[in-house]
């Protein structure tokens, strides 16, 4: 991964988490929404750990067993979601660029559990 890319993928980890954060308080713990949520933002983080470098050994091989689903659903949802629009489109191309960050935080991780 370039230096580029993973910028990139850095930053649409990064708005990833905020967006969570903010949702999540209006859910009541305990519901499936709320917890979805704590679930993405975890695998999130652990996704921005490895990009960053900071942190990574922090997690278990169990946590980033687990963070492979989440990302597995975003990528699901945003391929779903995309296939509504044209490829000319602005929001097929945010959904592409979310798509691609996913991959390549899955990659990381994959690649951290095989490290592991």
């Amino acid at each position: 991964m370039t230096e580029q890319e993973q910028a990139n993928v850095l930053k649409v980890v990064t708005s990833i988490i905020v967006r969570c954060e903010r949702m999540q308080p209006k859910f009541v713990p305990g519901t499936s929404q709320h917890t979805l949520l704590k679930n993405r933002i975890q695998a999130m983080k652990i996704a921005e750990a490895l990009l960053t470098g900071r942190g990574a050994d922090l997690y278990s091989t169990q946590d980033l067993s687990a963070a492979l689903e989440p990302l597995a659903s975003i990528i699901q949802k945003c391929e779903k979601a995309r296939s509504k629009y044209e490829p000319t489109s602005v929001q097929y191309r945010r959904f592409h660029g979310t798509i691609r960050a996913m991959e390549l935080s899955r990659e990381l991780i994959e690649n951290e559990l095989g490290r592991k």
